[in-house]
């Protein structure tokens, strides 16, 4: 094709929308259609070794054959990249998020071509690796390994952010410069620039510009060909065309295409949070890069540029973290230089100058305590969850704004402070009466939210010995636009119920906290004292809870010898809608409860104890009749859960389960309307 129809075809408008409109079609068709190469009865693959993690306890392996599959093995194995391997174990497919709203892990690892993963038994080394790409990044990571403060080479120079704490990235994360830790064009730019730089000091010719495309491109396999890298690259590619093929196509329009093409080869991309981000800034920065011009100085330069990244990511913090930080404007003035200009260009004299690894240590203590210290003054604004034609609202709103900043009209951003603040009290104007039967594997939470925000109640925590369930808890509770906890109410002292308690207080506003009748254990008397540092008032064995027109009862029975049986026994009736949480609470309480209490005809039962044939007696449950079982029980759990018996027992009512259909929510209209997860 000539070059001068090649222009006219990219540079056409129909063309431009022929793209996108294709890209809409494969995106829908194909989200929900994914399907794997592979069965899950197959019991080996084989295939090469593409990525390789060790931890403390396993190897966690990345296998490149019909499609990726990620590996976990616990023995040790002296495999390494590139090693064409044969790994023997079980298939398991990766699991969706099973509470509404929160990242959904499966999504995100379709969009890395993976649909399985495997507890391996065995792996059997087939060819050890031939390959000289895999040589140099080899050499490159243990050379990064023997450096001080290698968790930042390998974020800067390779992409990784695993070895960074939780706590530093959390930090990064509510700071808004997580963008700076991430190889991004920034990175790009600068390693295109200096190698394009060395090479006309050799000589000057344009087919440098070949040897650079060919480095970037090894550096999309270095960084195992994450979407900022690709687009970054990507975009070098096609500007390099587009200037000596003289084809005067946009740059925005160039990324528009690139956007669209990678959407087209894998549509999960739009559930990989990294790629949002990297092409909805980078496509609002070259399109108001006008704007940006007309600022002269480099700190207003970057107070703008970090102005419209902030604009173009909020509906992505909205919908992923469920709050936006005031403050990122300005972090970013702080941090973008002390990144860009020293410590990533440090970062690359340092791999080729381990030496010098003492002063990069001194710039990264400053870089973590700067973002420690500054988190700290966070202007949180929690904003719930929103669908697409909200997120298309804000959007439009923010083009409306930066159009208005380019004819020098700044009174237009108050339609997003009008937004946002609506958005921020959406609960106070909401009638929007649910409870939620969170899944917290084995154990129990349940929200309670009554309408207009007159209160919000959290009936235990849950709690993993392994994995701190709280962090999702308040996730969620963000997700819904919920600010406090009014009532935290402990069923009783067992882990599987407030084990995430303590971190839930210390990192969520707990109004007040209801601890059920009896001695305190020792689980109890530790939240106890984070309660009392935390000055948070607190009660046990109540009666009655008074909430503006609505009250829980606590049926109360008189005292027994152990904890299960000690459980706070909950009833709540809304709209002549009864629920009735049962803790932990065995035969002996179910019997105390039918002498003193006419409790018949419940429509939504919290089962006791997880399912266990210790609660739920035949006599219990035709008594009080539910409508509706749920179980809270962990998926394939050690304990059994549910028996069998007890499901007889409740056969006439609709049996929910968190390990089968995920949370449970029960909204309260004039009917009750059931939403599952899974």
């Amino acid at each position: 094709m000539p070059i001068q129809k090649l222009k006219i075809i990219l540079n056409s408008n129909i063309f431009l929308c022929f793209i996108v409109i294709t890209t809409l079609i494969v995106v829908i068709y194909n989200i929900n259609n994914v399907s794997s190469k592979y069965n899950i009865d197959d019991k080996n693959i084989i295939g090469i070794v593409t990525d390789l993690v060790k931890d403390k306890d396993k190897t966690i392996i990345t296998i490149k054959a019909k499609e990726n599959v990620k590996v976990y093995y616990y023995n040790d194995t002296n495999i390494n990249l590139g090693d064409k391997v044969e790994v023997i174990g079980k298939l398991k497919e990766i699991e969706n998020s099973t509470i509404f709203n929160l990242f959904n892990y499966k999504k995100y690892m379709l969009s890395k071509n993976t649909y399985f993963m495997m507890n391996a038994t065995k792996i059997n080394l087939i060819n050890k690796n031939k390959n000289p790409l895999y040589e140099i990044k080899k050499y490159l990571i243990s050379r990064i390994n023997k450096i001080k403060k290698s968790e930042y080479l390998h974020t800067f120079i390779l992409g990784n952010t695993n070895n960074i704490s939780d706590d530093i990235l959390n930090s990064y994360r509510v700071n808004g410069i997580s963008h700076l830790f991430s190889v991004s064009g920034m990175h790009i730019t600068l390693l295109s620039t200096i190698i394009l730089y060395i090479l006309n000091k050799i000589k000057k010719n344009n087919i440098n510009y070949i040897f650079v495309i060919i480095f970037l491109l090894f550096y999309m396999f270095l960084t195992n060909f994450t979407p900022s890298v690709i687009r970054a690259t990507l975009l070098f590619v096609a500007l390099t065309l587009n200037k000596f093929l003289k084809l005067n196509i946009s740059t925005f329009k160039i990324l528009l295409i690139i956007l669209c093409l990678s959407l087209i080869n894998n549509p999960y991309n739009i559930y990989n949070v990294g790629f949002k981000f990297s092409y909805l800034i980078s496509l609002f920065l070259i399109f108001y890069n006008s704007l940006i011009s007309k600022y002269n100085g480099y700190i207003k330069k970057t107070i703008i540029t970090s102005f419209i990244s902030f604009l173009a990511s909020i509906p992505i913090l909205i919908n992923n973290y469920f709050s936006i930080n005031i403050m990122t404007i300005f972090n970013n003035i702080i941090f973008v230089p002390l990144v860009s200009i020293l410590i990533f260009p440090v970062s690359l004299i340092v791999l080729f100058i381990p030496k010098l690894s003492f002063i990069y240590e001194i710039l990264i203590n400053i870089l973590e305590n700067l973002s420690l210290i500054i988190s700290k003054f966070k202007i949180e604004i929690i904003l719930c969850h929103i669908n697409i034609f909200l997120v298309l609202l804000y959007y439009i709103v923010i083009v409306f704004i930066l159009q208005s900043f380019k004819k020098g009209n700044y009174k237009s951003l108050i339609l997003l402070i009008i937004l946002i603040s609506i958005h921020s009290n959406i609960n106070y104007i909401r009638n929007n009466p649910y409870v939620t039967f969170i899944d917290v594997n084995q154990g129990d939470s349940s929200l309670i939210h009554l309408p207009y925000n007159r209160a919000n109640i959290l009936i235990d925590t849950g709690g993993i010995y392994n994995y701190d369930i709280s962090s999702n808890i308040i996730n969620y509770l963000k997700s819904e636009g919920i600010k406090s906890i009014n009532f935290l109410i402990i069923t009783h002292g067992d882990f599987d119920h407030m084990g995430s308690s303590i971190n839930l207080i210390n990192n969520f506003k707990v109004d007040k906290v209801i601890f059920n009748c009896g001695k305190y254990n020792e689980l109890e008397q530790n939240l106890i004292d984070n309660l009392n540092k935390k000055k948070i008032p607190y009660y046990s064995c109540i009666s009655k809870l008074d909430i503006v027109d609505n009250n829980l009862y606590f049926l109360n029975t008189g005292n027994y010898d152990n904890e299960n049986d000690s459980s706070n026994v909950i009833y709540f009736n809304y709209n002549n809608y009864k629920f009735l949480f049962m803790g932990d609470a065995g035969v002996v309480k179910e019997n105390d409860i039918l002498e003193k209490y006419n409790i018949k005809n419940i429509d939504v039962l919290k089962v006791g104890h997880h399912g266990s044939k210790t609660s739920s007696s035949k006599e219990f449950i035709n008594i009080i009749n539910p409508k509706y079982s749920l179980i809270s029980v962990g998926k394939n759990n050690r304990y059994n859960h549910p028996n069998t018996e007890v499901l007889e027992n409740l056969k006439n009512s609709k049996i929910y389960r968190t390990d089968i259909n995920g949370s449970i929510m029960f909204n309260i209209k004039s009917k009750l309307k059931i939403k599952t997860k899974n």
